[in-house]
């Protein structure tokens, strides 16, 4: 099973893919992790990424999908994946489709501009794993430790208010009109964002037919 999470930056896509993808057995595959990698070990898709990620802005095709392809190439994809964070513009939908990928399900997490702001002041990242967590909505068993990995947790730097303002202008000009586009295929669905993470899972395991 092939499926794409869409939806703006904070709005929870990444928990979700990480929790249906153990679920089902299949990798979450977050471009960003890829990139925010790519930076920290000061490769050159790194170097080129790191100035458009801290300025809030989407990152050249080209270096996402030379990223994206050779992530997909790897043994643990053969029976499916999770994609978060791409495709962000239409460009890169018809990327997939030429490349032969069949997305078997784009569900698109709704959920409004001023909460969004709001969860991502407090959201933290593991530095080892790429895991996400809230302070409020989705603790760690220990207070600034991963549960997966046992790494550090942090602040993003494009999680400081006027970046997620201008990664939220980004989403609604150039990544959510990616909704019509599957919306066309016939495989579009919609999640709206519940208070609790385990209800918003309940809702995409709903959606994927799983119990």
């Amino acid at each position: 099973m092939n499926i794409v999470l869409l939806g703006a930056p904070g709005s929870g896509k990444g928990t979700q893919a990480m929790i249906v993808g153990e679920r089902i057995g299949i990798p979450a595959i977050s471009t960003g992790n890829i990139l925010r990698d790519a930076i920290k070990n000061g490769t050159e898709t790194g170097k080129k990424a790191k100035s458009y990620i801290d300025a809030g802005q989407l990152v050249p095709d080209e270096t996402v999908i030379n990223a994206l392809k050779e992530r997909m190439a790897e043994p643990d994809c053969k029976n499916g994946y999770i994609l978060d964070g791409f495709p962000r513009n239409i460009t890169q939908a018809e990327v997939l489709d030429k490349m032969g990928v069949k997305i078997d399900n784009a569900i698109s997490f709704e959920l409004g501009d001023d909460v969004i702001e709001r969860r991502m002041t407090g959201r933290r990242v593991c530095s080892g794993c790429g895991a996400s967590y809230h302070i409020e909505h989705n603790t760690p068993k220990v207070e600034g430790t991963c549960d997966k990995c046992g790494g550090g947790l942090s602040q993003r730097s494009d999680d400081a208010p006027e970046t997620v303002r201008e990664r939220l202008s980004v989403f609604h000009e150039v990544t959510e009109p990616i909704k019509g586009y599957y919306e066309k295929m016939g495989i579009l669905k919609i999640v709206v964002v519940q208070e609790g993470v385990e209800a918003t899972s309940k809702l995409v395991f709903d959606i994927l037919g799983l119990k």
